[in-house]
């Protein structure tokens, strides 16, 4: 248990560090934009005092390093600042944002993780079949198309000839739990066609690594159905490379929305990102952006963690 808790601290150490690193490429890629922020924002009618006037409100004038630490302070304390587009407190542009994008992010995973483990596991069980080649093919696919052409092919067939779905993903908050889903359905299987495929292919991968291992030679020697092999003693022991690719597909799930929100004009944290480069609203770019870096890093830290646990020779290793 401490080796455990020693290595889930150096980790997290490690990913402290990662962070403030990508805070800074964050801050130093804003500030390192072409063009005046508080002209752009006036625009060229401005005066030069007004100008020189919101840009000491913005705190433009203040050298870029003591601007990064205040940044940086307030960040660690909560406090993201305001929007210069409306003037309200980006925590609470990020709080319903983000909210919707976990939740279709969540179920994406709902649907994929057990359609990739199920696949990937039929494939091990029927390997080199038809059956095997069919869904190699699909997966792969589907992953070779680009996002937004993968959400129209959807569109087009589930929205706009069938029916079935709605093409915009319009929610809010007074809308019912199921109503929610149902409009959140098809950028959720866009996602899924996007991140099934790596699953899928590292569960086949990993249950046909082990078949050939002695422990499983005797197990057939003793009589063993495939389908008990595979499920009761290969997938245990390839459980490790199978959730390290399921939790970064996960974070993949998070961080990767932009583009399905963007198509589907889903209110997430995406969605706002896109908005806010639009609109030249820096603040909120930046805090959009640190908060997907830290979802990342921090399922990268779980991935790690899970991955060393659940393999018994990297948790006691000789």
């Amino acid at each position: 248990m401490a080796q455990i808790l020693k290595m889930v601290g150096q980790r997290l150490l490690l990913g402290l560090l990662t962070l403030f690193v990508v805070s800074l490429i964050i801050f130093l890629g804003v500030e390192l934009l072409p063009g005046d922020l508080a002209q752009a924002i006036l625009g060229q009618a401005a005066t030069p005092e007004t100008v020189a006037a919101f840009r000491r409100e913005l705190k433009l004038d203040l050298p870029a390093y003591e601007r990064y630490f205040e940044w940086l302070g307030g960040m660690l304390q909560g406090d993201f600042g305001r929007s210069l587009a409306n003037q309200r407190e980006i925590s609470e542009l990020l709080g319903a944002r983000l909210e919707n994008t976990l939740f279709l992010a969540a179920l994406a995973a709902v649907i994929s993780v057990p359609l990739a483990l199920t696949l990937g596991i039929l494939a091990a069980l029927y390997r080199n079949t038809l059956y095997d080649r069919t869904v190699n093919v699909v997966t792969l696919t589907s992953i070779s198309f680009p996002e937004f052409f993968v959400a129209y092919i959807l569109i087009l067939f589930l929205a706009i000839q069938a029916g079935v779905f709605p093409s915009i993903s319009n929610i809010g908050p007074d809308i019912g739990f199921w109503e929610r889903v149902y409009r959140t359905m098809l950028p959720a299987l866009t996602l899924t066609l996007v991140v099934v495929a790596h699953m899928m292919r590292m569960t086949r991968a990993a249950i046909i690594n082990l078949l050939a291992s002695p422990y499983i030679e005797m197990a057939r020697l003793k009589g063993l159905s495939p389908s008990r092999i595979i499920i009761h003693h290969a997938l245990p022991n390839a459980l490790a490379p199978i959730i390290n690719v399921v939790v970064l597909n996960i974070a993949y799930l998070i961080v990767g929305v932009v583009v399905v929100e963007v198509v589907f004009v889903y209110p997430g944290l995406g969605q706002l990102l896109v908005d806010s480069v639009s609109k030249r609203d820096l603040p909120v770019v930046q805090a959009c952006s640190l908060v997907f870096a830290m979802t990342f890093i921090l399922l990268n830290l779980l991935a790690d963690v899970l991955s060393i646990v659940t393999n018994p020779r990297l948790l006691h290793p000789r």
